[in-house]
């Protein structure tokens, strides 16, 4: 079963920008990880002042394969102090997953 796990992280306004920037740099790196679906990085407009990182993957094992092992690898380098204030970790399992008809 597909699981979703939702990175909830806020970031002051001033460092948005910089936030960003960062996940647009390394977005590619995490395509060749076994289990990855695919993810995107919700911007918040109304409502909340967190961004949302939505990754879908195969299953809670490749999940934690990437979290252990090359999301490590690939925030090192990282130049400057941290953006975000505070993040926490939704996570769900898919039980519906509807497409449009075409």
């Amino acid at each position: 079963m597909a699981v979703v796990k939702i990175n909830a992280v806020s970031v002051p306004k001033e460092a948005r920008a910089e936030f960003e920037r960062r996940f647009i740099n390394r977005a590619r790196t995490i395509d060749d990880s076994p289990g990855f679906l695919g993810f995107e990085m919700l911007r918040p407009v109304a409502g909340d002042d967190r961004y949302f990182i939505v990754t879908r993957w195969e299953d809670d094992e490749s999940f934690e394969m990437w979290r252990d092992g090359s999301a490590r690898a690939s925030h090192k380098g990282e130049q400057g102090k941290p953006v975000f204030a505070e993040a926490n970790v939704l996570e769900f399992q898919v039980v519906l997953d509807v497409k449009p008809k075409r």
